[in-house]
């Protein structure tokens, strides 16, 4: 059984800060990559960050220069500190991971958080 839960959303100004992390739990016998998507009313759902245990990222253009993804592997979580926020940022951020389950072989499979809001506003 695999988890992940988001939290640090909320609401800020335009040109605020926030940090959201997203911790797994569960059998998980490893991690490949995790990150973040977004997704705002009307529509698709995007990659914003992504990180793999290695260390090598990838930023969606929108936000590359603002945003900061990293990662504890010691203890599954994954960071997205968001700096300059625009209006454009708001919508519900949910966490994403690659995970091979302990006892499931060596696939790895897709697992979602719940998500959480991020509203940028005056």
């Amino acid at each position: 059984q695999v988890q992940l839960v988001e939290s640090g959303g909320g609401l800020v100004q335009p040109g605020g800060s926030l940090r959201l992390s997203c911790a797994a739990s569960g059998s998980i016998f490893r991690i490949n990559a995790m990150g973040w998507y977004r997704q705002a009313p009307g529509k698709e759902r995007e990659l914003v960050a992504a990180i793999t245990i290695g260390g090598s990222t990838n930023y969606a253009d929108s936000v590359k220069g603002r945003f900061t993804i990293s990662r504890d592997n010691a203890k599954k979580t994954v960071y997205l500190q968001m700096s300059s926020l625009k209006p454009e940022d708001t919508a519900v951020y949910y966490c994403n991971a690659d995970v091979v389950p302990s006892g499931m072989g060596l696939v790895g499979w897709d697992y979602w958080g719940q998500g959480t809001q991020v509203t940028v506003s005056s």
